[in-house]
């Protein structure tokens, strides 16, 4: 009974803990545990490769249940609480969902989390991508 009791015991913890992901379809790992910061849940973690706006908008909505890229000012309050929330990436800045028109283009604003700017950039480039959702 205690043997039976201890192996259900380890795979119940064992079942809890969240790993890393190791790709951008591994949905369940990117969720995570998310973190709550307002009114926003944050996914536990970054998608593990950097993505273009359009990819990194769909493998948000991928991951299901309201899950979404987040607008500027959502991703300004991930950059003032990147302490609590953690696992931010250091070299490229981060996708928001806004874009603004301007000269005939369609920008996006993203956000360094090394100083805090947002810029206003095309959506081909690269960049780092956080999901979040309202709850």
């Amino acid at each position: 009974m205690k043997k039976l009791f201890a192996i259900l015991l380890i795979t119940l913890l064992t079942s809890c803990v969240t790993e890393p992901p190791k790709s951008n379809t591994d949905y369940k790992n990117i969720i995570g545990k998310p973190i709550k910061i307002g009114n926003l849940e944050v996914a536990q973690y970054d998608f593990p490769k950097e993505m273009n706006w359009d990819d990194a908008k769909e493998s948000c909505e991928a991951l299901g249940q309201g899950w979404r890229l987040p607008d500027e000012d959502e991703l300004n309050l991930l950059f003032q609480n990147k302490g609590k929330i953690g696992g931010f990436a250091k070299d490229l800045p981060y996708w928001s969902s806004t874009e603004s028109y301007a000269y005939n283009n369609v920008y996006v604003t993203r956000q360094d989390f090394n100083n805090g700017d947002q810029l206003r950039d095309y959506k081909e480039f690269k960049s780092d991508v956080r999901a979040v959702r309202a709850f």
